[in-house]
């Protein structure tokens, strides 16, 4: 008996666009391939993706929910700016969620499976820092917060923080060389796996807290000496 092979159902091919198009244009806003201040009709986006209207609208419907895009009525879509308020802001929460999850991952206590990926993160940023690659270790850096995230295992603060991460990055690819090389930042990550790894939890959660509040001053302040917005 030969098999027939069964087609895919309408709403799975439908999503699987979605989600190609919500993918591909996310990394083009947080590399800034599409640059803050970018603006352009819905039909133009689509044929840049070269998809259809449906799926890409979809899209931006769900990166406009996640801060990244402004839809326009008749206009079209705009990438967000990054401004120093937004920043000010999106960090303060970071500062109060990422050290809680740290905490809580400490007390849990972490195998070195369960480590692993926080390891491997940080020892590409070593490596991306030693090799003068900030791109790299931009994106390196990312894949820790992620990480603790997924360790940590809330389903909903990952979506609620992840979203924040998002944007904090592509600040930081914005301004990556606008600041002191990250050897301090690094530092951290290293010490920070080192409490996790040893269960200090109120150590973790602080020097994590300390390493957000000095990525925010220094974000802020590239920022406000433009006076605007970044576009």
């Amino acid at each position: 008996m030969t098999m027939q092979p069964v087609p895919m159902p309408e709403k799975v091919i439908k999503r699987t666009f979605v989600d190609d198009a919500y993918n591909r244009l996310k990394h083009a806003i947080l590399t800034n391939e599409l640059l803050p201040g970018y603006q352009a009709p819905e039909p133009e986006v689509a044929a840049w993706l070269n998809m259809s209207r449906t799926p890409v609208r979809e899209a931006l419907i769900q990166l406009q929910s996640e801060g990244l895009v402004e839809l326009i009525p008749r206009r079209g879509v705009r990438v967000l700016p990054i401004q120093a308020k937004d920043m000010r802001e999106i960090y303060e929460i970071l500062s109060a969620l990422e050290p809680s999850a740290a905490e809580n991952i400490a007390r849990r206590g972490l195998t070195e499976e369960d480590l692993a990926p926080l390891e491997q993160a940080t020892s590409e940023m070593e490596q991306a820092l030693d090799a003068n690659d900030l791109i790299a270790w931009a994106e390196a850096d990312d894949r820790f917060h992620r990480a603790l995230l997924e360790i940590n295992g809330n389903e909903r603060l990952n979506k609620i923080v992840s979203a924040l991460i998002d944007q904090a990055h592509r600040a930081r690819m914005m301004t990556l060389r606008l600041r002191k090389k990250p050897v301090k930042s690094t530092q951290d990550h290293r010490k920070i796996l080192e409490y996790l790894r040893n269960g200090e939890a109120k150590k973790a959660g602080a020097l994590f807290r300390q390493h957000r509040n000095r990525a925010s001053t220094e974000l802020l302040n590239i920022l406000e000496d433009f006076k605007v917005p970044v576009l």
